[in-house]
């Protein structure tokens, strides 16, 4: 399992995930989940995946085949708009699953994968969108300026509270890594090490591309104090009156 976010601002976009993949007692193995595709000046674009790591890792070789294949086939790196970047991120889903469903099948394996692609290209304004397993996908609008995949219940009632399309990059990353971190309290199959970026709009590069640690200063100091806040809110709200009612 995992967890992916990203935010659509008015400023630009802000992407987290996790990396942990398979937790138990004795296991714990850790595969990025974000990567990055960025032509400075041109395009800044973000790919996260989540889901069956062979099914993720299967499409992005077919994607990264795209870019080194003949002159003039449509790939991540010159498609002239992001609905066509996202078409082919689920075009390349869909032809994973036309070579595998069936054997996985066999095997009692669920097709299960899902992407958020998101970011910049010259010409028009920051984009992102949601992939699904079946290879079509939806695009964030004014109304949704977020998505997530992987393990996303216990990070989203802090999304949901706190972000907006009027939100800073530097507030959406302070919202996401709370989002994170209650994902991480709340379930053993995600954790650090995170991975994350910010695009600023119109910049048309990766502002910022950064691994962030258990150790991580400012981590530890969200960590600890979302969970010092939330017990002070709690504690300074009335208790109810129920129980010293008369029955």
């Amino acid at each position: 399992m995992t967890y992916c976010i990203a935010a659509l601002l008015d400023t630009g976009l802000v992407f987290l995930s996790d990396s942990r993949t398979n937790a138990g007692i004795d296991r714990i193995s850790t595969f990025r989940k974000m990567h990055v595709f960025e032509k400075p000046g041109e395009r800044a674009l973000v790919l996260m995946t989540s889901g069956n790591l062979a099914i993720s890792q299967s499409t992005l070789k077919l994607l990264q085949d795209q870019i080194s294949g003949p002159d003039g086939q449509p790939n991540i790196y010159n498609v002239s708009n992001q609905f066509d970047a996202a078409a082919l991120v689920g075009e390349a889903l869909r032809e994973v699953h036309r070579r595998d469903a069936t054997a996985l099948r066999e095997h009692g394996i669920e097709f299960n994968a899902s992407f958020i692609l998101g970011g910049q290209i010259v010409g028009e304004p920051p984009r992102l969108f949601s992939i699904y397993a079946a290879g079509n996908f939806i695009e964030a609008t004014l109304d949704t300026p977020y998505f997530q995949i992987g393990e996303s219940k216990y990070g989203r009632p802090i999304i949901d509270r706190v972000i907006t399309r009027s939100s800073s990059l530097a507030e959406a990353v302070k919202c996401a890594l709370i989002s994170m971190d209650s994902t991480i309290r709340s379930n053993l199959s995600v954790g650090p090490p995170l991975d994350l970026a910010c695009i600023r709009r119109d910049a048309l590069k990766i502002l910022l591309h950064r691994s962030i640690t258990a150790e991580d200063e400012y981590f530890r100091m969200i960590r600890s104090g979302w969970s010092d806040s939330l017990r002070h809110a709690f504690h300074a709200l009335p208790n109810p009156d129920l129980l010293s009612r008369d029955s």
